[in-house]
């Protein structure tokens, strides 16, 4: 009996081993997408996540929302520094998330500051 509980829980630990290293090192796709950085915070009760939002239209009617893992602290530090500013961030888009991620499935690689097409500030 004992056999087959260990079994049992060495199977659905696997399980959940191979779905965690599939959803992490297999993305689902990556791009780029630029915009005005409206929102970044660091989120959570329990569990702290950084989540940001970009409006990618004069009317604010697309919002790209999107979430830093915390060992991108590069990212993180110039996200804070940008706000409110055009910019274009490098992503990876995959499968699902994990709590511990993030709420979006979403994840910022690179930031960089652009000038907006929108408005010309010479």
């Amino acid at each position: 009996m004992k056999k087959i509980l260990f079994i049992i829980l060495g199977s659905l630990l696997a399980i959940y081993l191979l779905y965690f290293a599939f959803v992490y090192f297999v993305p689902y796709s990556e791009g780029t997408r630029a915009g005005e950085l409206i929102k970044f915070s660091h989120r959570g009760v329990v569990i702290k996540t950084w989540e940001g939002e970009i409006s990618q239209g004069i009317s604010g009617a697309q919002i790209f929302s999107f979430s830093v893992l915390d060992k991108n602290q590069e990212v993180i530090e110039n996200l804070k520094q940008f706000q409110g500013k055009y910019v274009m961030v490098t992503y990876v888009e995959r499968f699902a998330t994990f709590a511990i991620w993030g709420d979006t499935k979403y994840f910022i690689t690179a930031v960089e500051l652009e000038n907006s097409p929108h408005f010309n500030r010479n």
